[in-house]
């Protein structure tokens, strides 16, 4: 009976060790692709003439920095064929443009030349109503425990329309996004909203809210969803589609750019919380 319990000593004290061994491992590293942010944003009340593209490449999973891309062409054209030249602010990998000229439903074209291959996305500018009234709920959320911070808008009845909302707080790590559309709002006031148990008087909530279009609309429809872990059944799991947004390598189909080019009207309301 003895030798039973010096086994069985022995054989904890490896598995106990062995939990403490160090894994590594061996991940594929894929090629570095474009990582293209051009986000036009034309804040209500101002000319809209600043404006700042963002190029970087991806990196393998271990890596912390991420590659910012230099010495890229970067330009933007609308249909009458006006030059908009974003001009690199060297080692940041930020493009800007000081005179750009924003319109309503106005289609925009985007160029990137890198790397001998020539990048591309259409799109349009849209509309967004102005934000509303602002109310505050303290018995909000899932159980009533949290404060509800819920803005309205009004739909212009005449079109369809596609939003994408974003709400910035110190108690919150990360920007929170949602998307939403007028198919069932049609010409009538809509709303969104946030709730948080860590909210507290004083606190600031920023509102900004985005006329975007249906595609792009559709696009962050599927980020969010992964980002809420609605994508997949673990941390791991491949994506069930694949995110690819409106930019195209017309030099080589294969060696795609993600990202997107958008363009929006920006309405913005700072809240604190009372």
């Amino acid at each position: 009976m003895k030798k039973i319990y010096i086994l069985f000593a022995v054989l904890t004290a490896l598995i106990l060790t062995s939990c403490e061994e160090v894994i590594d491992v061996d991940l594929d590293t894929a090629k570095p692709r474009l990582v293209v942010d051009a986000s036009i944003n034309w804040y209500k009340n101002t000319d809209g003439s600043q404006q700042v593209i963002k190029l970087t490449t991806t990196n393998g999973f271990y890596e912390s920095e991420v590659p910012k891309v230099n010495g890229a062409t970067v330009f933007v054209t609308n249909s009458q064929g006006t030059l908009f030249t974003f001009t690199e602010n060297p080692g940041t990998g930020e493009y800007t443009c000081n005179y750009f000229a924003p319109v309503i439903n106005e289609t925009y074209t985007l160029t990137v030349e890198y790397n001998d291959q020539m990048y591309t996305a259409t799109e349009t500018l849209y509309a967004v109503p102005e934000i509303g009234n602002v109310v505050q709920d303290n018995e909000g959320g899932f159980l009533g425990d949290e404060i509800e911070v819920r803005f309205y808008f009004q739909d212009n009845g005449q079109e369809d329309n596609f939003y994408m909302a974003r709400f910035d707080s110190e108690v919150l790590s990360y920007p929170d996004y949602d998307i939403s559309d007028d198919e069932f709002f049609q010409g009538n006031e809509m709303f969104n909203f946030i709730s948080n148990e860590d909210f507290k008087p004083g606190q600031h909530v920023g509102i900004s809210l985005y006329g975007v279009s249906e595609r792009f609309h559709n696009y962050m429809d599927i980020l969010i969803a992964m980002a809420d872990g609605d994508a997949g059944n673990g941390p791991f799991q491949t994506p069930p589609v694949s995110v690819r947004g409106n930019i195209i390598n017309q030099s080589n189909e294969d060696n795609y750019a993600l990202g997107y080019f958008r363009l929006s009207e920006v309405d913005t309301v700072d809240y604190i919380i009372q």
